[in-house]
C-alpha cells in the first residue's frame, strides 16, 4: 500500500491517538466533532484505496485466466445477468459463471463468450435504463466518487457556510480581517467550497478546491484556493507537495473555514499573514523523524508574490512606500517557510502538541528590504478513555506571532527607513460538554511597537469571543458567537453572529 511505511511509523508511535486528539482541537479550527469526522473520512479513504487495489489485482487475475482459457472473456455482474437474460440465448448467468464447464469443453468457449457478451450488453442496457431507485444508494458517510479506474479515483464534496448577524459598527469589514469572515450586517456568504481529491496513481494524490464568495453587492467572487499534488511513496519518510497550497505555518493557517472553531479567523493572522492566509505557488518537502513520538519537519519554498503573500512581495501592502519591482532573479528572492511540529502523550487521556514556524522573504517596499515572521503554537487536549465519539473533551490552543517588516526610506512620501514590528496572539479553550455540543472561549491581543504609519491599521486591539456550537451530524453545524472588540482606533464594538454550515460528500482530512 502506498505510504504504508508512514502509517506504520505513526501506528508504532501511537500517532493515530495523537492525530485524533490533536485534530479534535483543530481544523479549524479545532472543533472536536470536526476533527473526528476528518479522521473518519481519512480512514475511509485509506480503506477505499485498499479495496481499489484489491480490485486491480482481481482484474489482473482475470486477464491471466482468460489468456489460459479457464475464464470466459466477459463476466457480467451476477445480479444483472440473473435479472436480464440475453434473448435467444441460454441464461447469461450460466454462460459466464461456469468456468469449470468452460474448461471441460474448450470447443464451447466461443459460444459461451458470445452468449456472455450478449448478456453483458443486455445487462448494461438494463442498468442504463434502470430508474434511480435501482441505483446503488449513496451512503452519506461515504465520499462522493465521480470517477475511478484501477488504483485511481476522484472524490468531490461541496461545503457552504452562511453567516447572519449584526454589529454596533456599521462598517463591519473594518473589524473582520479575514477574507472568509462575516463582513456586513444581515447575511453573508463568504465561503462555498467545491473540493476535489483523489489518488492519481500509486505514487501521487491530488487535491484542489475552488471557493465561491458573495461580496457586499451580491456579486460572485471565484478563486482557486488550493491545487496541489502530494507524493505517497517516497523512501525515508519523505513527502513532497507541489502546487498552490496553504503554508504549514502554525496551527490555523492551513485549516479551511469549515473546520474553524470560531466564526472568524484570529486577528494576529489577518494582521501579519493577511486576510487570505499565507499561501502561494511553490513546493514543500517534509520528513517524519524516526522518533518514538511524533516529530515532523517541513520546508516550503514559494514565489512569495501577491495578496496571498501579504507581508512579502505584495505591491498593495508597502505601508505608504511606493512599491518597487522585486521580480525573482535569484534563489534568495523566494519565500522560505520552515516548521517543526512534535507531539507527546502526557497521560492516557492528555496530549500535547508543540510547533514553531518561520517565514522569510523579500518585500516590495524597497530593493533590499525583507520581512521576517516568527510563530509558535501550543495545543493541549484532554479526553477520557471511555469517550464516546470524541465527547466529552477539553482542549486549549494558543498561537503567538511576531512580524518584522523592514520598510525602505521613501523621500517622496516623507517616510524614513523603519523596522515595523507587529505582534500578538490568541488563546482559545473548547469544551465538548455533551454529545455534539461544544462551548468555546477565545481571547486575542495584537499591537505594534512602531505605529508612526497608519495607526488605525496597526494600533492596539483586544477581542473576546465566547460561542457555542451544535453539530446535528458531522455534515452540518450551527454556531452562535458574540465578539467584544476594543481597538485603539474605534473604541468599543459588539457583534453577534449565527453561522450555519452544510456539507455534501466527505471533505479531505486536515492534518496538523
Amino acid at each position: 500500500m502506498p505510504g504504508s511505511h508512514r502509517w506504520k511509523s505513526w501506528k508504532a508511535g501511537r500517532f493515530p491517538a495523537l492525530i485524533a486528539a490533536a485534530a479534535l482541537g483543530l481544523r479549524p479550527q479545532a472543533a472536536c466533532a470536526d476533527a473526528d469526522a476528518d479522521l473518519l473520512r481519512e480512514l475511509r479513504q485509506q480503506m477505499r484505496q485498499m479495496q481499489q487495489q484489491m480490485n486491480q489485482i482481481e482484474q489482473k487475475i482475470e486477464q491471466v485466466e482468460r489468456r489460459k482459457g479457464i475464464r470466459p472473456a466477459v463476466a457480467a455482474s451476477p445480479e444483472a445477468s440473473a435479472q436480464t437474460p440475453a434473448p435467444g440465448a441460454s441464461p447469461a448467468g450460466s454462460a459466464v459463471s461456469s468456468p469449470a464447464a468452460t474448461a471441460s469443453a474448450p470447443a464451447a468457449t466461443g459460444t459461451a463468450s458470445t452468449a456472455g457478451a450478449s448478456a453483458t450488453t443486455a445487462a448494461a442496457s438494463a442498468a442504463s435504463a434502470a430508474p434511480p431507485s435501482q441505483l446503488p444508494p449513496w451512503l452519506h458517510g461515504q465520499p462522493l466518487t465521480v470517477a475511478s479506474a484501477g488504483s485511481s479515483y476522484m472524490n468531490i464534496s461541496f461545503d457552504t457556510i452562511v453567516d447572519a448577524g449584526t454589529s454596533t459598527d456599521s462598517h463591519v469589514h473594518q473589524l473582520q480581517l479575514g477574507d472568509h469572515d462575516p463582513d456586513q450586517r444581515g447575511f453573508s456568504l463568504r465561503n462555498a467550497e467545491l473540493a476535489v481529491d483523489g489518488a492519481v496513481d500509486p505514487y501521487f494524490k491530488a487535491f484542489a478546491n475552488v471557493v465561491f464568495k458573495l461580496d457586499d453587492g451580491n456579486e460572485t467572487e471565484v478563486e482557486l484556493e488550493e491545487a496541489y499534488g502530494l507524493s505517497t511513496s517516497l523512501p525515508w519518510n519523505l513527502q513532497v507537495k507541489a502546487g498552490q497550497y496553504f503554508a504549514e505555518f502554525g496551527r490555523q493557517n492551513s485549516v479551511h473555514p469549515h473546520a474553524w472553531a470560531f466564526v472568524d479567523e484570529p486577528l494576529i493572522m489577518g494582521r501579519v499573514l493577511g486576510g487570505d492566509g499565507l499561501r502561494n505557488v511553490g513546493a514543500r518537502v517534509s520528513w517524519l523523524a524516526p522518533t518514538p513520538f511524533y516529530t515532523e519537519l517541513f520546508l516550503s519554498i514559494f514565489n512569495g508574490e501577491g495578496g496571498t503573500a501579504f507581508s512579502f512581495r505584495d505591491s498593495e501592502n508597502t505601508y505608504g512606500r511606493r512599491p518597487v519591482d522585486r521580480s525573482i532573479h535569484a534563489f534568495s528572492d523566494l519565500l522560505f517557510v520552515p516548521r517543526i511540529a512534535t507531539s507527546f502523550d502526557l497521560t492516557d487521556t492528555q496530549t500535547l502538541v508543540f510547533g514553531a514556524s518561520g517565514a522569510f522573504g523579500p518585500n516590495d517596499s524597497g530593493h533590499h528590504t525583507d520581512t521576517e515572521i516568527y510563530g509558535t503554537d501550543l495545543y493541549w487536549k484532554w479526553r477520557p478513555v471511555r469517550a464516546q465519539q470524541g465527547f466529552p473533551f477539553v482542549s486549549s490552543q494558543t498561537e503567538l506571532m511576531l512580524r518584522r517588516y523592514e520598510a525602505a526610506e521613501d523621500l517622496s512620501a516623507a517616510l524614513p527607513h523603519q523596522m515595523l514590528e507587529d505582534y500578538g496572539g490568541y488563546s482559545q479553550l473548547l469544551w465538548g460538554f455533551r454529545m455534539n455540543w461544544v462551548a468555546g472561549l477565545r481571547g486575542e491581543y495584537v499591537t505594534a511597537n512602531n505605529r508612526s504609519f497608519d495607526v488605525d491599521e496597526r494600533g492596539h486591539r483586544t477581542r473576546i469571543s465566547p460561542n457555542i456550537t451544535w453539530y446535528p451530524t458531522e455534515f452540518s453545524k450551527l454556531r452562535l458567537q458574540y465578539n467584544y472588540d476594543h481597538g485603539q482606533a474605534f473604541g468599543d464594538e459588539h457583534s453577534v453572529w449565527l453561522q450555519a454550515e452544510f456539507t455534501l460528500g466527505a471533505h479531505g482530512a486536515h492534518k496538523f
